[in-house]
């Protein structure tokens, strides 16, 4: 509104924008905000994608739910583009490093592995219940409150056996599957900070990695080696749409040089 009002060379102030005022806002008005967002404040397509969002809800709000515009002309509102960023990820021979580093702290040990072998979010580690796991499985509550089952690996078993035995030494009275050294469930920042702590022991960039770079590197190492389909990462991944699993099929320079070698004409002399 300040943008529109320092433009039409208005005398109203933003406290007294009445819905006349909103009224003979054009959609080449808005256009003219979004090129403004893009040449005078240097704005990148994703911002200019979220102001747009916003500008729809607005008017999505006076139309529909407070029946003070007649048309939501923000609907017409094209987003520009926003270009995908491939994920940071550490390689496998990062990843062993920062296992080996957690190797005499059961806890730790099993908190590095979950992340590695499971791709959970932080929240969904910290919420985790003793309950949650069984012989082959661990039940995850996600986004929107939904359960998936992901299967356990040999090293996932073994390392949560490890801290478990560890874990029935100390009386303790919560359900939480990892527990502080105050006996409660551990926090968020709790997590990041022994993250944090072995990922310098393994010297790693603690500004370019972090908790929830474990889960790109699982969801990357299952693709490049597991060969996971996507469908299956999706479900593992519990991403509600495919197009936020497709960031983590990214193809490796290994793989790319794999494929042309794999051509049968390529020994062909």
């Amino acid at each position: 509104m300040v943008f529109l009002i320092r433009e039409k060379e208005s005398k109203i102030e933003v406290k007294d924008i009445n819905i006349e005022f909103i009224k003979d806002i054009t959609l080449t008005d808005m256009y003219s905000f979004i090129s403004y967002c893009q040449t005078g404040k240097n704005a990148c397509a994703g911002t200019r994608a979220r102001k747009i969002v916003s500008i729809r809800q607005f008017w999505r709000y006076l139309s529909g739910r407070a029946h003070l515009l007649d048309k939501n002309i923000a609907e017409e509102l094209e987003t520009p583009k926003v270009p995908k960023r491939l994920p940071k990820y550490l390689t496998l021979e990062q990843s062993i490093r920062l296992l080996l580093e957690a190797e005499k702290n059961s806890r730790d040990k099993c908190i590095i592995t979950v992340f590695l072998n499971c791709a959970l979010r932080l929240s969904e580690l910290v919420s985790l219940n003793i309950e949650q796991i069984n012989d082959e499985t661990i039940s995850v509550i996600g986004k929107g409150n939904k359960e998936r089952k992901i299967f356990l690996t040999p090293s996932t078993k073994k390392a949560i056996s490890d801290w478990m035995e560890e874990r029935n030494k100390i009386k303790v009275d919560t359900n939480a599957l990892f527990t502080s050294r105050l006996k409660k469930r551990m926090t968020p920042r709790a997590v990041e900070d022994v993250e944090k702590k072995y990922l310098e022991l393994a010297g790693l960039d603690t500004k370019k990695y972090s908790v929830h770079k474990l889960r790109h590197t699982a969801a990357t190492l299952m693709f490049q080696y597991g060969k996971a389909d996507i469908r299956s990462l999706q479900e593992i991944l519990g991403h509600e749409s495919i197009s936020t699993t497709e960031i983590y099929t990214h193809v490796s320079t290994e793989q790319l040089e794999r494929a042309v070698n794999s051509n049968p004409l390529a020994t062909m002399f």
